[in-house]
């Protein structure tokens, strides 16, 4: 019989983001491919400072910790996750967002390819600035 690890809590998120991001191809982004891509996002997203829709707006999101942004109802699993928004999470959580944190409110079927990921987060790097 094989046992299976099982690694609880926060660390064990840590541990499984660490290996999808070890497993992750390299690819070259394109912002404006990403500003046509971003037109999945725009109804629920805005990139301007303070204006929310169903989703919180992405201005400033770089750097940002999740689940803070004042005048935005985030689902407690995001307010307690402790993640940083950096390229790299932003990645992991488009690709798959309930797999990346289960439990959040983003009802999104994820972007499954790579290259479209880079792409929307490069336009955002420059637009939600």
């Amino acid at each position: 019989m094989t046992k299976t690890a099982v690694i609880p809590g926060r660390r064990g998120a840590a541990f499984a983001f660490a290996v999808v991001m070890a497993a992750r191809p390299s690819v070259a982004a394109d912002a404006v491919r990403g500003q046509q891509l971003y037109v999945e996002c725009i109804a629920c997203h805005s990139i301007a400072p303070g204006i929310h829709g169903i989703g919180p707006s992405l201005h400033g999101v770089f750097n940002r910790q999740a689940g803070v942004l004042e005048g935005f109802r985030y689902s407690p699993a995001l307010r307690r996750s402790g993640i940083i928004w950096t390229a790299d999470t932003l990645d992991a959580f488009i690709a798959d967002s309930q797999k990346f944190l289960p439990g959040n409110r983003m009802p999104f079927a994820g972007m499954p390819e790579a290259a479209d990921r880079a792409d929307l987060i490069a336009y955002l790097q420059q637009a939600a600035q």
